[in-house]
């Protein structure tokens, strides 16, 4: 029987590189020649540049050149395209589409004003610090609930059906409830960094960058050039969450001054800009209603969302699409709505929308069954919807009610004393709570090629990345499962613009669309190598190509096993190559989302205000696992990712100024070792054939949805405080615990 390597647990292929140093990031490729850039940034969140003071920079040793909007030649906007799946290979998309140096105008703290270029990281740095900026001011929207105030909202999307409003009115129980999330910062390790080389008018790019073919695509057009004369290149990335999907100011400015200094340049972003300029989860304001029957059946659900977005973008965080669809109800109201305010443009972070949005459905979800006296998921339980109701398809897989159950059973839920504050280990009060998690499933267009070589071993190429979430392997085990080659003799190139044409890594659909084509430029290989063994003078001279197996390495012709290197030797030729364009999935017949539960114990020490996650028992449900190890991974990350939104994260500004301040890893508080609780994930692994041959949805962004409402509904129980404002910190805590009477 043939090995099976999908469905195994395998460290990662790519892992001793990353271990031994050699895998090279964006700023770990010096060129000869090359400069450094670090950048000026407004310190002012709204008005105009008066004057540039840079004479004293110039003059400063290794100094090349100090590059601003009086001096870098024009450059050009990529067009603003409709976000089309069925189009992905062929995005263009800039989240800030005003241009580096595009004028004086000024509209967020942190934008790009200038760029000093030197011999040396420290001489640039030096250098910029002495540049001195005049500017005139004008007043700025510093948060979400002034720009709601100054210049109302702008809608953003939506969804309706029934009589949601007479609905909640007559419904014999409702729930009312404002809920609000901070800005959030991705602040991955890695920091987002530009090396930019202009060589025979050709442009060579590395970029921390989650879509190097998007990527491509952009530059091409901000410097008038085909695609095939710009290469992206993104072999590694040290994680982004989001934040290095799409082409920032940065990446543009280091481009252009390389070609005005016509030498090689790098720019590393400071942490501090981190905060400003490369995106963020926007701020959120979220209004839930519920209503339900005398039974606990849900009738009406309305979620209206608002964030923040910059005065040069439209962003909208969809807040509330997970509602229109998680459970059943027959009159729903969902609207996601903007509102304009003096920060960076916001961006996709992990789970975008969803993460922020099943924070408020989920609490208002424990709100609506802890009111109507049910526990509550048996309430969950009640109201899980069997189909999409917002469009009438049936899922394509759905086994969210065994996740919740499985979980429950883990976690020990039975055990729950529904009373507040009734579970107690000395000092220590207990709470439990739980959510359930949903994130939506897609498979998009991608291209892989796939040579078999005469050496016995077989590459993989396909322009789409590795982000840290195990594609290397996957696709590594996409080929040794077809050819039945050992995985350690399958090489995998990621990461370049130059190779056939992958999407971009985030959505959670990364896996489920390479594969269909990593597979499909296996076969093609192998049908190829079919060919040559029937060929003249192969192998199997004179038999069909439909006649040949494939097994551990070797085509097979009844009892005959010869091997892909000697069916090549005996062409006398060095490789077997196969290509394949998979397109996306029909979307028309199916919804596609995964789901799961997770089940969170809190523990409070009020005597010594010490809140912490203890546990987390957590059931997904994401079609076929891959590669068990690598999902783990997945969802314990996005699991610490949540408790940081819960408890930890939020992004400050002066009110007096907009201005950031709490900008570095010091004051901008994320989970760290101590943080981390005891963590249980279970896999449900059934396969969705629906979605592809090999039946994995994403798994990336589900982890950390839902999980902010399990410890704030775990919080509830333990102190009888309804946060409804994240994150939780102690000062929303500080008020005597209820008392628990015997």
């Amino acid at each position: 029987m043939a090995e099976q390597f999908i469905g195994v647990p395998h460290r990662r292929v790519e892992g001793r590189l990353k271990v031994n140093g050699t895998a090279r990031y964006a700023a770990d490729h010096p060129i000869d020649g090359m400069l450094f850039a670090y950048g000026v940034y407004s310190t002012i969140a709204n008005g105009r540049i008066l004057a540039i003071h840079d004479e004293a920079a110039r003059r400063m040793p290794g100094v090349a050149g100090v590059f601003h909007h009086k001096n870098v030649f024009e450059l050009h906007r990529a067009p603003k395209t409709q976000v089309d799946l069925a189009e992905i290979l062929s995005w263009r998309i800039m989240e800030e589409h005003r241009l580096p140096f595009e004028d004086d105008n000024i509209y967020y703290p942190g934008q790009f004003v200038a760029l000093v270029v030197a011999d040396t990281f420290e001489h640039a740095r030096a250098a910029a610090h002495t540049v001195k900026v005049d500017y005139t001011g004008r007043a700025s929207i510093k948060s979400l609930a002034e720009g709601l105030a100054a210049n109302g909202s702008r809608k953003g999307g939506g969804h309706s059906r029934g009589d949601p409003e007479l609905a909640f009115r007559t419904g014999g129980h409702r729930i009312d409830a404002i809920y609000t999330t901070p800005v959030e910062t991705h602040n991955p390790m890695e920091m987002h960094a530009t090396t930019a080389h202009w060589q025979s008018g050709r442009l060579i790019v590395y970029e921390s960058s989650q879509a190097v073919v998007n990527h491509r695509n952009v530059l091409a057009d901000v410097f008038d050039l085909t695609p095939n004369q710009v290469e992206v290149r993104a072999p590694f990335i040290g994680s982004g969450f989001g934040s290095k999907l799409w082409t920032w100011p940065h990446s543009i400015a280091t481009c252009a001054v390389a070609r005005l200094v016509n030498r090689p340049v790098q720019l590393v972003v400071p942490r501090a800009q981190m905060f400003t300029t490369v995106g963020h989860r926007p701020e959120t304001r979220q209004h839930v209603r519920l209503a339900t029957d005398a039974a606990g059946k849900l009738v009406a659900i309305s979620h209206e969302s608002y964030n923040s977005t910059s005065t040069i973008e439209e962003f909208t965080e969809t807040c509330g699409d997970m509602t229109k669809s998680l459970y059943s109800c027959p009159n729903v109201l969902m609207s996601n709505n903007n509102s304009a305010v003096n920060r960076g443009t916001p961006t996709s972070m992990r789970a975008p929308g969803a993460a922020p949005g099943l924070f408020a459905l989920e609490s208002a979800i424990d709100e609506m069954a802890l009111s109507i006296g049910m526990d509550p998921l048996a309430f969950r339980q009640l109201n899980v919807s069997v189909k999409d109701e917002s469009t009438g398809l049936p899922w394509s897989s759905n086994h969210l009610q065994e996740a919740m159950a499985h979980a429950a059973e883990r976690f020990g839920w039975k055990q729950r004393n529904p009373q507040i504050g009734a579970m107690r280990e000395g000092d220590t009060i207990i709470g439990y709570g739980m959510a359930a998690c949903n994130w939506e499933a897609f498979r998009v267009a991608s291209d892989a090629r796939v040579t078999l070589r005469v050496n016995g071993s077989a590459l993989v190429q396909c322009g789409l990345q590795d982000i840290g979430t195990g594609t290397y392997t996957v696709f590594a085990q996409t080929v040794s499962q077809l050819t039945g080659l050992p995985l350690e003799n399958v090489e995998v190139e990621l990461g370049s613009s130059s190779f056939p044409p992958g999407p971009v890594s985030g959505g959670s659909w990364a896996t489920a669309s390479g594969m269909a084509a990593v597979a499909g430029a296996t076969r093609a290989a192998l049908k190829r190598l079919r060919q040559y063994a029937v060929a003249e003078s192969g192998p199997f001279a004179g038999a069909s190509v439909d006649s040949i197996g494939v097994e551990t390495g070797n085509l097979t012709f009844g009892a005959q096993r010869v091997s892909f290197a000697d069916v090549l030797n005996s062409q006398r030729l060095a490789r077997a190559e196969g290509s394949f364009h998979s397109e996306g999935v029909d979307m028309t017949k199916y919804s596609f989302r995964s789901f799961g539960a997770h089940f969170v114990e809190v523990r409070w020490d009020p005597g010594i205000s010490r809140l912490r996650v203890a546990r987390v028992v957590s059931a997904i449900d994401v079609g076929k696992v891959i590669n068990p190890l690598a999902a783990r991974n997945q969802l314990e990350g996005g699991i610490v990712m949540g408790i940081g939104m819960a408890m930890f994260e939020a992004a400050e500004y002066d009110a007096r100024d907009g201005l950031p301040v709490n900008n570095n890893y010091a004051e901008y508080m994320v989970p760290v070792h101590a943080d981390q609780p005891e963590i249980d994930v279970i896999l449900l692994d059934y396969t969705d054939y629906q979605l592809s041959e090999f039946g994995a949805r994403g798994i990336g962004e589900i982890g950390v949805t839902g999980l902010a409402a399990a410890i704030a509904n775990a919080v509830y129980h333990a102190t009888g405080k309804r946060i409804r404002s994240l994150p939780i910190t102690l000062d929303k805590l500080m008020d005597d615990v209820p008392a628990v009477s015997t």
